[in-house]
C-alpha cells in the first residue's frame, strides 16, 4: 500500500487499489480504542437507469434502499446484524440518492468484525417470500414518511427543482414502485453495482493496514467486473420549474426550504474545490454569524431552527437553505436583497476571512469523528479525490470565487420556496 503524510492536519493515509477494483484506504490511529470501518458503493437512489456491458437496465424507484435491507440477511438464515452486534460492533447502514454505506464501530473483535463485513455485504441471498415480508416492512415505512412534514417541504423543493432527475424521488421509493421489485431485480442490483470495482472500503483506528489488505483480498477475491454506467437523463436547466409551492400539513410553525441547483463538478480536484466553495459561501451568506442570520433573528423572522446545506448527489448539486419562519417569504426576499448586495459591493473581507477561519476550524474538528473521516474519503475515491487534501485547497478559495458562486447560482430566478404551512382552523 501506499503511504502519504499531511503533516497539516496530524493524519497518515495508506491507500490501494485491488486486483479486483476495490478502493481502500486506512487511517491508522494509534493508541486509539475505536476502530471504524465503512463499506461503501457508488450506488443511491438515484441510480434506477443504468448501462452494463452496452445494455440499458431500468428498475423501480427504491431498489438500492431495498437493498441495503435484505443485505443483511445470510443463506444460512443467520443476519449479519445480530453477529456483529453479538461480537462487541455497533453495526448499521444507510441509503442516499448517491451511495450506500455499510458500517460498524468496535473496540474489540475488529478482525473478525471486518470479515463479516465483507462477507455479509459481497454475499446476496434474497427469495420471493423474503422480498414480499420486507415490502410490507418498507411500506409501512414509506407510509410513516408521508405524514413527516420535514419529508414532505424537502422533496416539494426536489419536484419544483428537478424535471426528470431521480435526485427528485424518494430514496425509498414509493409502496406502487417497491411492488415492482422481485429477487431477481436485487441480485441483478447487486451483480452490477456491489462489484468491487465500484466499492470503497475506509479504515480508521488502531490498525494494521497490511492485514486490512489481505483480509479484503481474502474475502472478496480477485475478479473484476465492470463498472455500470449511471443514465440520469438529459442535463437539466439551471431554472426551476416552479418558483413557490404551498402545502397544509400539521405543524407547529411553518417549515421552508429555499433551493437552487448548480451545474457541479463531477470528479477530481475540481470537485472537491467547488464542494469546499460553496460551503465557505453559504456560511458567509447566512451562517450563524452572518449580517443576513443576526438581523432576520432579531426582527424574530428567523429561530435557531435555522441552517443551510448543498447536496452534491448522483451529479447533481442543490443549495438548500430553510428551517422554521412565520414568514418564510420574507426570508426568500431577504435573501435575495443579500445577494443582490454582494454583486453590487462585494463581500467584507473580515467577513470573509472569519468565515474560512471556522470552515477550517470546523473541517479540522471533523478529523475527531472516524465514522465522518471514513464517509467523507469513500465519498472521495468514488469523486475523484482524497478528503485529506481539503485544507490546502479550502485555504486557497479567494474572496472573489465565493462572491461569484453566491451571485451567480443564487440569482433570483434560480431560487425556488417550498413551504409547509399549518391547516386552516
Amino acid at each position: 500500500m501506499e503511504s502519504r503524510d499531511y503533516p497539516n492536519i496530524g493524519e497518515k493515509l495508506y491507500s490501494t487499489v485491488l486486483e479486483n477494483g476495490l478502493r481502500l484506504n486506512v487511517v491508522p490511529k494509534a493508541g486509539f480504542s475505536t476502530c471504524y470501518a465503512v463499506f461503501a458503493t457508488n450506488y443511491g437512489g438515484a441510480h434506477r437507469r443504468f448501462q452494463l456491458e452496452g445494455e440499458t437496465i431500468d428498475t423501480p424507484a427504491g431498489v438500492a434502499h431495498f437493498l441495503e435491507h435484505k443485505m443483511f440477511d445470510l443463506p444460512n438464515g443467520d443476519n449479519a446484524l445480530n453477529i456483529l452486534s453479538a461480537n462487541g460492533a455497533d453495526p448499521n447502514a444507510f441509503t442516499s440518492s448517491g451511495v450506500t454505506c455499510y458500517y460498524f464501530q468496535c473496540t474489540e473483535g475488529f478482525e473478525e468484525n471486518l470479515r463479516m463485513l465483507l462477507h455479509f455485504v459481497s454475499t446476496p441471498y434474497f427469495t420471493a417470500e423474503t422480498v414480499e415480508k420486507e415490502q410490507g416492512i418498507i411500506a409501512q415505512e414509506i407510509m410513516m414518511g408521508e405524514d413527516s412534514p420535514d419529508s414532505a417541504v424537502y422533496y416539494n423543493l426536489m419536484e419544483m427543482l428537478y424535471a426528470h432527475h431521480p435526485v427528485r424521488d424518494k430514496v425509498a421509493g414509493t409502496v406502487e414502485s417497491i411492488s415492482q421489485i422481485t429477487h431477481e431485480t436485487l441480485y441483478a442490483c447487486h451483480k452490477a453495482f456491489y462489484a468491487p470495482s465500484n466499492m470503497a472500503l475506509c479504515v480508521e483506528g488502531d490498525v494494521d493496514p497490511a492485514l486490512i489488505e489481505r483480509i479484503a483480498r481474502e474475502e472478496l477475491g480477485e475478479a473484476r467486473a465492470p463498472v455500470p454506467e449511471a443514465d440520469f437523463g438529459e442535463e437539466e436547466s439551471l431554472l426551476p420549474l416552479q418558483s413557490l409551492r404551498r402545502e397544509n400539513m400539521e405543524v407547529a410553525a411553518p417549515l421552508f426550504l429555499i433551493g437552487a441547483k448548480l451545474r457541479a463538478e463531477q470528479s477530481g480536484e475540481a470537485a472537491m474545490r467547488q464542494r469546499l466553495l460553496a460551503r465557505l459561501s453559504l456560511r458567509i451568506l447566512c451562517g450563524a454569524s452572518s449580517d443576513f442570520y443576526s438581523r432576520l433573528y432579531a426582527q424574530g423572522v428567523l429561530n435557531r431552527n435555522f441552517d443551510y446545506d448543498i447536496d452534491f448527489s448522483a451529479g447533481t448539486g442543490t443549495i438548500i437553505i430553510g428551517g422554521e419562519s412565520q414568514e418564510p417569504e420574507q426570508v426568500l426576499r431577504e435573501l435575495t436583497l443579500e445577494v443582490e448586495k454582494v454583486r453590487s459591493e462585494g463581500l467584507p473581507e473580515a467577513d470573509f476571512q472569519q468565515a474560512k477561519r471556522a470552515t477550517l476550524g470546523s473541517t479540522l474538528r471533523a478529523l475527531e469523528d472516524f465514522e465522518n473521516v471514513c464517509v467523507s474519503l469513500a465519498i472521495g475515491l468514488f469523486d475523484g479525490y482524497c478528503a485529506f487534501d481539503s485544507m490546502p485547497v479550502l485555504q486557497s478559495i479567494s474572496r472573489k470565487e465565493c462572491e461569484d458562486f453566491i451571485t451567480e447560482n443564487l440569482a433570483a430566478e434560480r431560487l425556488a420556496l417550498s413551504i409547509i404551512q399549518a391547516k386552516a382552523v
